[in-house]
């Protein structure tokens, strides 16, 4: 695990653990066992065990262990677990969340043309993609997909098609909702890890 990752991995179990389980519970749709110290998390359609006790991540279904940027998304989720407002429903690109400018560059690297590249020429291949995700079809460009990384937290993936006359083009929107749930850095993470995994899953459709 990268120095920088091991830091953030190891303070957010720290910051779950001096937490009581139940304010936890109480503003996230996740559950807690008390007997096994283990909550039960929705991560992108699936059912994840977190042991608080063990310090590990498994998924439920066949025991899979997530990569470390889905481990550190899923721990902030915890970490940062507060009450919301009530707000309206509503679409944000990274660079109208705080401190997204900063990563912009490096987001549209490593997420948006992910997305050009597997989906720009071929957009009928997101929707095929997205569905072990959960995503749902969404209103926007020539395909989008609606997907909920945890329970309050929803994403947008949006793909126009190109061709010879006009470039493709791709973006992932945000809820507002989000600077309140998981850091920035962390938000740019969650974006770029939804753009690998529906490139894997393209591939792996071929």
């Amino acid at each position: 695990m990268e120095s920088n990752y091991r830091v953030v991995y190891d303070k957010f179990w720290q910051d779950i653990k001096k937490r009581d389980p139940k304010e936890i519970t109480a503003a996230r749709a996740l559950s807690y066992s008390s007997y096994t110290r283990q909550f039960v998390v929705m991560f992108f359609n699936e059912e994840y065990i977190v042991d608080s006790a063990k310090e590990t991540i498994w998924r439920k279904a066949d025991g899979y262990v997530p990569d470390v940027v889905a481990t550190i998304i899923i721990l902030n989720y915890l970490a940062y677990a507060q009450p919301l407002p009530e707000s309206a429903p509503n679409w944000v690109s990274i660079k109208e969340i705080p401190g997204g400018m900063i990563f912009y560059s490096a987001f549209h690297k490593t997420a948006i043309s992910v997305l050009i590249e597997a989906f720009g020429h071929q957009t009928s291949r997101l929707m095929t993609a997205a569905r072990s995700l959960g995503g749902q079809a969404g209103p926007f460009g020539d395909a989008s997909v609606v997907f909920r990384a945890f329970p309050e937290i929803p994403l947008c993936v949006i793909v126009w098609q190109g061709d010879e006359e006009v470039r493709a083009n791709a973006t992932i929107l945000y809820d507002p909702s989000i600077e309140l749930m998981l850091r920035s850095a962390i938000s740019i993470d969650l974006g770029i890890y939804l753009a690998g995994q529906l490139k894997r899953l393209a591939v792996e459709a071929l």
